[in-house]
């Protein structure tokens, strides 16, 4: 299993969180965006940047995802195709995406699109606290607990 992030978007602290988990479990972590990232040295941390266009970085995420990897996006469509392609979906607030709850988020995602499209102002998601960093660090560590082979040790 290894770890992708949709990271255009993602919180800093939510990378800080991977590249220890990275370190910690001797598993790759790749950032997938469509702009340059600094990320720490380390040969289980890598950065691929794609061109810029909508959904590139999305695109290049399912295309080289296995069954069984973990993706760490906000991306409610990345997500479910994370799903169908047999994959796991966290968000950076500690939340799973599930084949139980995906299609309710997705047609909750299309009245929001259409309610601002109207000129509804919908206003944007809360500030990400210190819980939501606890949350997903909480989420992370039981599914790597879950599904993850540690390391063998030294």
């Amino acid at each position: 299993m290894q770890i992708w992030v949709d990271a255009d978007a993602c919180p800093a602290v939510i990378k800080d969180i991977l590249y220890r988990v990275a370190e910690r479990m001797q598993m790759q972590v790749t950032l997938v965006a469509n702009q340059l990232l600094r990320v720490p040295p380390s040969r289980f941390v890598r950065a691929v940047q794609v061109p810029s266009g909508a959904d590139v970085a999305d695109q290049e995420i399912v295309r080289l995802l296995a069954p069984g990897d973990l993706v760490v996006t906000g991306d409610i469509p990345l997500a479910s195709d994370v799903l169908k392609k047999g994959g796991y979906a966290l968000n950076p607030r500690g939340e799973f995406y599930t084949n139980d709850n995906i299609a309710q988020m997705l047609s909750m995602r299309a009245f929001m699109d259409e309610l601002r499209g109207s000129g509804v102002d919908t206003g944007g998601p809360a500030a990400f606290s210190q819980g939501d960093r606890q949350s997903f660090a909480n989420s992370l560590d039981r599914h790597l607990r879950k599904y993850a082979t540690p390391p063998a040790s030294a």
